[in-house]
């Protein structure tokens, strides 16, 4: 009987969040400078379908919605999804659940290969800025695990925790340093660390949508195993749970995702903390339902944030990060207020 209400739960969780991914969309793509209803988008798009009749006309809601709001939404999905799964795992694997994508130096190193990639040049091309970013956010991510494993401590998760708030420190200064000495391209610089939505393009989905779906599917393919961390690393080992290449792959995946993911939209912060908690207190902590649930709504939440970031004080727009960072900290301020006040009791 509790497995029968527990199937229906799930269906009935899963056509809700179909739902709320479409409607969602639609909301993304509606509302801007220009609103459109919401039947001339469903209409529009429906024009686009295979073996369909379509008005061969192009219109000015057809150019707005193809060229510039579909590309922004989708980017906004395919990055929030990222950023909202890696949260979840990293709090599975560090068995933390204030840590976040950013936690092993990914913003830290990103920032700074895009600060050398904008003051490097008059004029940065499309497709060196989220190249450099990358590499920046894997060099740090690499340094951090080396020094993890090599630390005293072993390779236990506290120890990648420290080198990674190391790496950050170090890599921030490098940053900040970099950017004295180039005082005219601070702003450019702000423009990315701030989060950006506003200059997404289809070559920017499909820059990272490829690398993205490779490191879900490989989180994804582990939701079982953040279970069993669950209950300790010794635990585990007896389990048979080969735990310190499991937390590898988790890390790394979670990682390479984090930095495919900010190398197109600059920093933005708290999605993988915020989404995660609010879906635990809801769904539990299993990770089986959680993962999945982090992946939609973590894409539901961004698009809804960019919205919010083109609206609320158009015409001028709030960079996402900021409306995130506006969101997030307070809510992790309660977050922490709250497990303090449980650890109190």
């Amino acid at each position: 009987m509790h497995t029968a209400t527990a199937t229906r739960i799930s269906r009935k969780t899963w056509v809700l969040s179909a739902v709320a991914v479409c409607v969602t969309l639609i909301v993304g793509v509606c509302i801007g400078a220009v609103a459109i209803p919401p039947g001339d988008v469903i209409a529009e798009i429906g024009n686009h379908i295979p073996f369909t009749h379509h008005s061969t006309q192009p219109s000015l809601n057809s150019t707005i919605i193809w060229q510039l709001r579909l590309p922004r939404v989708i980017l906004a999905l395919v990055v929030g999804s990222m950023l909202a799964t890696a949260g979840c795992s990293y709090q599975g694997t560090f068995r933390n659940p204030l840590a976040d994508p950013y936690l092993l130096g990914v913003s830290a190193g990103a920032g700074l290969g895009a600060t050398v990639a904008i003051v490097s040049q008059h004029s940065v091309a499309h497709w060196v800025l989220p190249i450099a970013s990358f590499a920046g956010a894997l060099i740090a991510v690499a340094l951090t695990y080396s020094l993890g494993r090599s630390a005293l401590v072993g390779r236990s998760s506290t120890a990648l925790v420290l080198a990674g708030v190391a790496v950050a420190n170090l890599l921030t200064a490098i940053q900040t340093l970099v950017q004295q000495r180039n005082a005219e391209k601070i702003r450019e610089v702000y423009a990315w660390v701030l989060g950006r939505l506003n200059t997404a393009g289809w070559g920017d989905v499909r820059l990272v949508t490829p690398y993205i779906a490779i490191c879900l599917i490989v989180l994804l393919r582990y939701r079982r195993v953040l279970d069993i961390f669950a209950v300790g690393d010794e635990e585990a080992l007896t389990l048979g749970l080969p735990v310190n290449q499991a937390r590898a792959a988790v890390i790394i995946a979670a990682s390479l995702g984090t930095a495919a993911a900010v190398s197109v939209t600059g920093l933005i912060g708290f999605v993988g903390i915020i989404v995660p908690h609010i879906l635990r207190l809801i769904v539990g902590n299993s990770y089986r339902v959680l993962m999945p649930l982090s992946l939609i709504f973590g894409g539901v939440f961004l698009v809804l944030a960019d919205v919010i970031a083109r609206t609320a004080l158009a015409p001028q727009e709030i960079p996402i990060g900021v409306v995130t960072a506006l969101i997030g900290a307070p809510f992790f301020l309660y977050i922490l207020g709250s497990r303090r006040s449980a650890d109190l009791t």
